[in-house]
């Protein structure tokens, strides 16, 4: 199986739970809990602003990794993954 990562902060979903929800209350598979409720992102945000917010997790992240990272590396990384997450597809294609 494939494996889902948030389309909004890149947070692997590697659970149902943490699916986000439409409006009707069926989960989204797209999004996670964490940036999508009832049909609408939780934040109104840029793709600048979720990168700064996911930045702050970076300790909580690297206890389970193998390989840590520092918060710019992490924040260099996201700068390249975010532009082809579908939240921000069109924003940084300009469209």
């Amino acid at each position: 199986m494939e494996r889902k990562f948030c389309q909004s902060c890149g947070m692997p979903m590697d659970d149902a739970s943490l699916y986000g929800t439409d409006a009707d209350g069926a989960p989204n598979e797209d999004y996670c809990r964490y940036c999508f409720q009832d049909g609408q992102f939780v934040q109104s945000c840029t793709m600048e602003e979720m990168i700064e917010r996911c930045a702050q997790f970076v300790e909580e992240f690297n206890k389970g990794a193998e390989t840590k990272m520092t918060r710019d590396e992490a924040v260099a990384q996201m700068k390249q993954f975010f532009p082809h997450l579908k939240r921000w597809k069109d924003a940084a294609s300009g469209n």
